[in-house]
């Protein structure tokens, strides 16, 4: 972080061709993620355990997080997807099972996913990522697979924690709750985690840092997997997601993510380049693609004109778009919007405006350059982007812009942001 090269250190023996591995894994070195691409199957819907910030609800085009995927596929649907991606994408060398589930609770899809891409390809770089409750159980297999990168998400090691982020856990056929729930999937990850790496699979542990519950605990849990035999650990802040038991929990603010990663870097690196990224991702990390292979006869948009004068309430909606078609960037990192006046039906791009960016990656960006950048779309009804912060949601909500976070195409993403626009406008006449 803050130019930090945060590549995994060889903390333990590597062979010569896993660390190669490693130098063209966008997620675990951080100068591969502008190089080569990654690939997300999403052939893992099943979890075996809920956590309070989770919806399952993971069949969703518009949003771009962990656990979303608009489709879900057998393991020769994968196949058969990863051989047309390839082709159109040489620099692609990373193939993951990221869910929407959980890989290891439907094992046999993920085993014959990978089974069938290697024979295909085999120099493609395989990762899994898991909550590590079926680690014991299923680790020997996967580096029988040849998997050599696996991701654990470890948000706490004390049970008393771990009760107030996960609602249950499905264990050899019976649900546990509570804090014994907890404990035996900490159990569990710490077993499995050191048994991946006694044989040597690199290993990442994803945290997901929850103001009032984990915060304070997360530097306990780098130390501790550390000693484990991790190599690096994500810190990532909480995205409340609607309909779970967090949904009105505030998103964890990224100041607070960086000092956190800067405190916790002095133990083991750190990454700092997570997109958070969809279960269906495909393409460079912070450019997924994955709607161009979803769809591949999405059409080109158009820019009709709309009368100056018009029957239907005319809106005005900023996104941040960075090639026109699709709604793909994070506000604060946005420094040109696409703003469009329409009507709901029928949208015109009337300009392209500049602004400074919200954000620009120092751990306290200036608060005059934020206020300028919000004042420039103060006209705008809506901000459309991939993802915003709450501090600048609640800025732009002050100045009554609303904003939404989607990943799909720029039309859809207005006759959405048009549509919320329509409903509000009822309720409140």
């Amino acid at each position: 972080m803050n130019g930090k090269d945060n590549t995994v250190k060889n903390i333990h023996p590597l062979s010569s061709d896993i660390q190669e591995k490693t130098s063209r894994h966008p997620c675990f070195t951080c100068g591969a993620s502008h190089k080569y691409a990654r690939m997300h199957l999403p052939v893992a819907p099943a979890c075996n355990i809920s956590c309070n910030y989770c919806n399952r609800l993971f069949d969703c085009l518009h949003e771009s997080r962990p656990g979303v995927t608009s489709e879900i596929l057998t393991p020769e649907a994968a196949l058969a997807k990863y051989m047309g991606v390839k082709k159109h994408m040489e620099n692609l060398s990373v193939a993951g099972i990221a869910g929407p589930g959980d890989a290891l609770a439907n094992w046999e899809s993920t085993r014959r996913t990978i089974e069938l891409i290697k024979e295909y390809d085999p120099e493609v770089i395989f990762c899994l990522s898991t909550n590590g409750l079926m680690l014991p159980e299923y680790a020997s297999e996967i580096v029988k697979l040849g998997v050599r990168h696996v991701t654990v998400t470890v948000n706490c090691l004390n049970p008393a924690i771990g009760e107030k982020i996960y609602h249950h856990v499905h264990y050899q056929g019976k649900r546990y709750q509570g804090a014994y729930g907890a404990s035996i999937l900490i159990q569990n990850q710490i077993a499995g985690i050191k048994e991946l790496t006694s044989q040597g699979v690199l290993v990442k542990v994803n945290i997901v840092m929850i103001q009032g519950i984990n915060d304070s605990h997360v530097p306990v849990i780098v130390k501790n997997v550390k000693d484990l035999g991790a190599s690096l650990t994500n810190i990532m802040p909480l995205i409340p997601a609607g309909g779970s038991t967090f949904e009105n929990y505030s998103q964890t603010s990224m100041r607070d993510i960086k000092i956190m990663r800067a405190i916790c870097e002095v133990v083991l690196p750190q990454m700092s380049h997570c997109q958070q990224c969809r279960a269906d991702a495909i393409g460079l990390l912070g450019d997924d693609r994955s709607l161009e292979f979803r769809d591949p006869e999405v059409a080109k948009e158009t820019n009709p004109e709309v009368p100056e004068k018009a029957d239907r309430e005319q809106y005005r909606i900023a996104v941040a778009t960075g090639d026109g078609r699709l709604v793909d960037r994070h506000f604060g990192h946005t420094s040109e919007f696409a703003i469009y006046r329409g009507d709901g039906e029928v949208f015109q791009l009337v300009e392209k405006r500049k602004v400074l960016r919200y954000c620009n990656g120092k751990e306290d960006c200036d608060e005059e350059d934020r206020r300028n950048t919000v004042n420039a779309l103060q006209d705008c009804n809506v901000v459309l982007s991939l993802r915003i912060g709450y501090q600048a949601r609640e800025k732009l909500l002050k100045k009554g812009i609303l904003s939404f976070e989607l990943y799909d195409t720029v039309e859809n993403g207005l006759k959405h942001a048009a549509k919320k626009l329509g409903k509000l406008s009822k309720k409140s006449g």
